[in-house]
């Protein structure tokens, strides 16, 4: 999870989020060498005394500045179409589960389990145990198997919503009257939150989002303590 004076994301916790990761890095990389040669350039232009201002024929330097912005902006689209495609690939989930979102707390319906439904609010301050986050903690967790294809359907009963785990790399607009998909698989166990990202009224800074990875077994043991 975020911390104080974090400067960089929250550690991936999905293969879709490593790869927004490396994305991320890859367009900073080349925004960085942009910046320093135009800075050059800038200097150079300050710094030098010019010798000829008469030239009219300098066909290989306006090829240059031709060619090497298309090459870079190929270089940078192509891996950012291929993460897009990723993310909205969802082939064979292991699992479903619809949220919906309302003012102000989400709904958890498992459409592959019977009776498996809830309620997710936070959890007040004063109510917290040692330990827990303040904000960030729920009364319900949404509980997912480790290293299983989730598939998740996103909608609102109200208003505008969003539903966003940025260690997951998963944020998707919970639109009243339309059944939003994306999907992730967790990486590695924990617990993983994340909150509202759409303005939604005046508890919006208070309907957290928290995810739970457990093992196979004890998600089998959660889903039927779940269901009772």
């Amino acid at each position: 999870m975020a911390h104080s004076a974090q400067l960089e994301f929250q550690d991936s916790s999905s293969p879709i989020m490593e790869e927004l990761t490396h994305f991320h890095d890859h367009a900073l990389m080349i925004v960085f060498l942009i910046s320093t040669l135009v800075l050059y350039i800038i200097l150079s232009i300050i710094t030098t005394k010019l010798s000829t201002t008469s030239s009219t024929d300098a066909q290989d330097i306006e090829m240059v500045w031709t060619i090497l912005p298309s090459v870079i902006l190929t270089s940078i689209a192509l891996p950012s179409l291929r993460i897009l495609y990723l993310m909205d690939e969802t082939n064979d989930p292991g699992i479903t589960i619809k949220t919906i979102g309302h003012q102000w707390y989400w709904t958890y319906e498992y459409s592959d389990l019977d009776k498996v439904n809830f309620d997710s609010y936070m959890t007040p301050t004063n109510d917290l145990a040692q330990g827990y986050f303040r904000l960030l903690e729920v009364d319900n967790r949404m509980a997912v198997p480790f290293g299983v294809l989730v598939r998740m359907l996103i909608t609102a009963e109200d208003v505008l919503h969003s539903w966003a785990v940025p260690s997951l790399g998963v944020k998707v607009d919970a639109i009243p009257g339309r059944l939003s998909q994306t999907s992730f698989i967790v990486s590695r166990p924990g617990v993983f939150f994340g909150q509202c990202s759409e303005i939604c009224g005046a508890n919006h800074s208070f309907m957290p989002i928290a995810v739970e990875t457990l093992l196979t077994k004890e998600f089998i043991l959660w889903s039927a303590s779940a269901s009772s």
